[in-house]
């Protein structure tokens, strides 16, 4: 405290914090929030108390939740600062009670709290919404692809029926993708200016290398591939829809890196200006977490795919047994899931692995793990997490299951949470439920797969009622279980948006909660109405029977000109001549 002494402030044992200054000057706050709030992590609230003149106020100065030492030092700063620029003031340090708090400073309190989570829950609306189209339609154009080549290696109808018929729901799925990704990165700047201005230099160009590789491919071939079939040849408009697959791919690819980076970072150094900046382009883009999280979310959207497919072939089983289309779809989703649903397991196990090894945190968090076990941590079933307590209330569990998982022996001693601090807690509540949400999804979906070889095995694949009747449920499953996992993956990384280097808190933008609550309203009901139309008409689609001959997408008129008017493509009977 010598510096405050130095400077003229008289320092008090205590933990009230008041500066006395003007009332109504607008003007005056704000200066002293930026000295306080941009440098320091410090806010400012306004309060009323009696023993102030009529005509003042006192400003509570609230240190951010940080280490005491460093809660000391940047107050020291602080109030140094604002001495500085506003001249000799009266800073009480004294102890004292805490005063009462009226109508205006709780407002204020929670304005200030809630920007910070309505922010988050914008972006987490909007990136819930988005995350399953692209899921889909990854899993979709490569469904697409087998279709086409299979229909050129055998020559049978129905798979360019097929190809037909879910072409005209890939269109709709991934253009709903690209205009709620669109929205979605316009808020880095709004809601997030800060971390974009720190990870910019190195998640910048990860993201340009995605529109680059992938936008540019997909926009190359995807008219091509959409409204190309009667303009090209069978094989060119093949390696148009082979290129769409790929461009999907490397999409997955580029932002799947951006957001294991910020799960694993390395390859970075930090300059002046508290920035991350690239160190080594390779260690950036192939960080620890990125192979595992890369197989398990492409996985996804193959399992995500093979279950919309069979759900529809599965209705119109029920309702046509003979139907060739229904049978084909329903037999090639049921084959993708006997295969992937197994792999998915094993390359989740993987991943889980790797987030022990990176982030034991959240696997902590995952599996309900308040205390550590030194002799072998069971494995919590179900239970109700207590956050404050730090205990999971009737918990149903497996004795040294969770050390067998993770460890691979029952007596391998797991940390809990009892092992870090409780400021880098993530909301165990959210990811423990979320993660049980995925993995129970997960079995379902091996369940599933399992069944349907046994009723191939029994001949009864297209007779089986009951096995059509669970494929239908578990239509949206790969939906929910995509954002189940994506729920574990991004809370569980809390409190940090780059896991133990930049915290969410320190992220977001210097905004108000009124300005990013009107944001968030507007999203909300702009995205149920767009995208459940959408939502609606592509349900409209599945609903029609795959029949032969089935007819793809049916560009209107104009589909080509001739100079500046489209005169040729409505009326084909007359031709433009250069008199004319």
């Amino acid at each position: 405290m010598a510096r405050l002494r130095k400077a003229g402030l008289p320092v008090l044992p205590g933990q009230s914090h008041v500066l006395p200054v003007m009332a109504g000057d607008v003007h005056l706050r704000r200066r002293i929030s930026e000295a306080l709030l941009e440098p320091h992590g410090i806010s400012v609230q306004p309060i009323d108390d009696p023993t102030v003149p009529r005509g003042g106020e006192r400003l509570r100065i609230t240190p951010s939740p940080r280490r005491t030492e460093t809660r000391r030092r940047a107050l020291v700063e602080a109030l140094v600062e604002v001495r500085s620029r506003l001249g000799r003031g009266e800073v009480s340090l004294a102890a004292r009670p805490r005063p009462h708090r009226d109508a205006q400073e709780v407002t204020d309190m929670l304005a200030n709290v809630d920007a910070l989570l309505l922010a988050r829950w914008q972006f987490g609306f909007t990136v819930a919404f988005h995350i399953v189209f692209p899921a889909f339609s990854i899993g979709l154009a490569s469904y697409l692809m087998v279709l086409e080549g299979l229909w050129l290696a055998t020559g049978r109808q129905v798979f360019i029926d097929l190809f037909r018929y879910w072409i005209k729901i890939f269109a709709i799925g991934f253009a709903m993708g690209v205009v709620s990704g669109l929205v979605m990165s316009y808020q880095f700047g709004t809601n997030w200016s800060v971390y974009a201005d720190k990870t910019g230099p190195v998640l910048g160009p990860l993201m340009a290398y995605e529109v680059l590789s992938a936008f540019f491919l997909e926009a190359g071939f995807l008219g091509v591939m959409l409204f190309g079939m009667t303009k090209v040849g069978p094989r060119l408009h093949f390696l148009a829809t082979l290129m769409v697959a790929v461009g999907t791919f490397f999409s997955a690819f580029w932002i799947l890196s951006v957001n294991s980076w910020m799960q694993t970072p390395q390859g970075y150094a930090t300059n002046d200006a508290g920035q991350f900046v690239p160190a080594d382009w390779w260690a950036i883009v192939f960080n620890p977490s990125f192979p595992y999280r890369l197989v398990h979310m492409v996985l996804a959207a193959y399992l995500t795919t093979a279950l919309v497919v069979g759900a529809v072939g599965a209705w119109h089983l029920l309702r046509d047994r003979t139907n060739e289309g229904a049978r084909t779809m329903f037999s090639m989703a049921m084959w993708m899931l006997a295969v992937v649903a197994p792999l998915q397991i094993l390359a989740g196990d993987a991943h889980g692995l790797n987030t022990l090894e990176h982030q034991p945190t959240k696997v902590m968090a995952m599996e309900g793990h308040y205390r550590s076990h030194p002799d072998g941590a069971p494995l919590i079933l179900f239970g109700l997490p207590d956050q404050e307590a730090g205990t999971v209330r009737y918990a149903v569990e497996v004795p040294k299951l969770s050390s067998l998982i993770l460890k691979h022996g029952l007596d391998e001693p797991l940390k809990g949470l009892d092992s870090v601090p409780r400021e880098n807690w993530p909301p165990v509540p959210v990811v423990f439920w979320s993660f049980r949400v995925m993995v129970g999804l997960g079995m379902l979906m091996l369940l599933l797969g399992c069944l349907s070889l046994l009723a191939r095995y029994k001949g009864k694949l297209y007779q089986w009622a009951a096995l059509h009747r669970f494929a239908l449920a578990m239509g949206p499953a790969g939906f929910v279980a995509v954002v189940a996992g994506w729920i574990t993956t991004e809370v569980g990384r809390q409190p940090f948006t780059v896991y133990g280097l930049l915290r969410t808190a320190e992220s977001a933008s210097p905004l108000h909660a009124p300005a990013v609550a009107a944001s968030l309203t507007a999203f909300v009901l702009v995205y149920f109405a767009v995208f459940g139309m959408g939502t609606v008409y592509i349900l409209h689609l599945m609903a029609k029977s795959p029949h032969r001959g089935e007819r793809g997408i049916e560009p209107g008129a104009p589909i080509r000109t001739a100079g500046i008017t489209p005169a040729p493509s409505v009326d084909r009977d007359r031709t433009l001549h250069p008199a004319e």
